[in-house]
């Protein structure tokens, strides 16, 4: 039977040893591929994956169509954390955008099980969900206070913490609805950004050039979630 000790992600990493051992014999190592969806709004979820790499998005849908990506997570997370809450139907969608490689998934039956039998399981995920929730309420101060390039800086950061190295796979119009723009103000905001040696954009790709700036454009929206995982779970990002 397989034992992870080599999983990446660090909410399995985090837990004590007796609580891996609950879930261990459930797990089953998945590919994450672009846009494959791991929640669909308003559907029973039957699978909780804990991703090994990559980056999954959180995204709300109004009647509308119109769409706003409320939050990220990868290597340091899970999907479904309503499951953990309590209820395992949730009104918003989430998918991969970034490939990562693989996930740790795992059934919802067997991981509410393991809720029920260990208290420092729950208050470990629990800890997830408490971050994720700070994350989303800084997204939604930052989509209404924030200039563009405060936004992207701190959308790029939270990439960047995600994935190894410097270079993120991202499009311009991924990035748009990640920060709730349109395409023609992001293309500016990046242009300014290269222009001041912050990032390189090649088609399909930023790379981060100067780390210390975005913190500085971010202004304050960057930071406060992840000081929550390092107090609660365990260190994570790049500083």
């Amino acid at each position: 039977m397989p034992e992870y000790k080599d999983t990446s992600n660090l909410l399995i990493q985090a837990m004590s040893p007796a609580d891996r051992a609950i879930l261990v014999p459930h797990f089953v190592r998945v590919p994450l591929l672009r846009n494959e969806p791991i929640i669909t709004a308003g559907e029973q979820i039957e699978h909780v994956c804990f991703p090994e790499g990559g980056i999954a998005t959180v995204v709300a849908t109004a009647d509308s169509g119109r769409q706003t990506e409320v939050g990220i997570f990868g290597r340091e997370g899970m999907s479904g954390l309503s499951v953990v809450l309590g209820t395992d139907i949730m009104p918003l969608d989430a998918a991969t955008q970034v490939e990562g490689g693989t996930a740790l998934r795992i059934h919802v039956d067997h991981l509410k099980g393991a809720l029920t039998q260990s208290s420092s399981l729950r208050t470990l995920l629990l800890g997830f969900c408490h971050s994720f929730m700070i994350q989303a309420a800084y997204s939604a101060m930052a989509n209404a206070q924030c200039d563009i390039e405060s936004r992207i800086a701190r959308w790029l950061l939270m990439c960047h913490d995600r994935l190894d190295g410097d270079a993120i796979p991202l499009t311009h119009d991924y990035l748009a609805r990640m920060v709730n723009a349109d395409r023609t103000s992001i293309t500016h905001a990046m242009h300014i950004l290269e222009g001041d040696h912050v990032i390189d954009a090649t088609r399909g790709s930023i790379v981060i050039k100067d780390r210390a700036r975005l913190l500085q454009l971010a202004d304050g929206t960057y930071g406060k979630a992840e000081a929550e995982y390092n107090r609660l779970i365990a260190p994570f990002g790049k500083g």
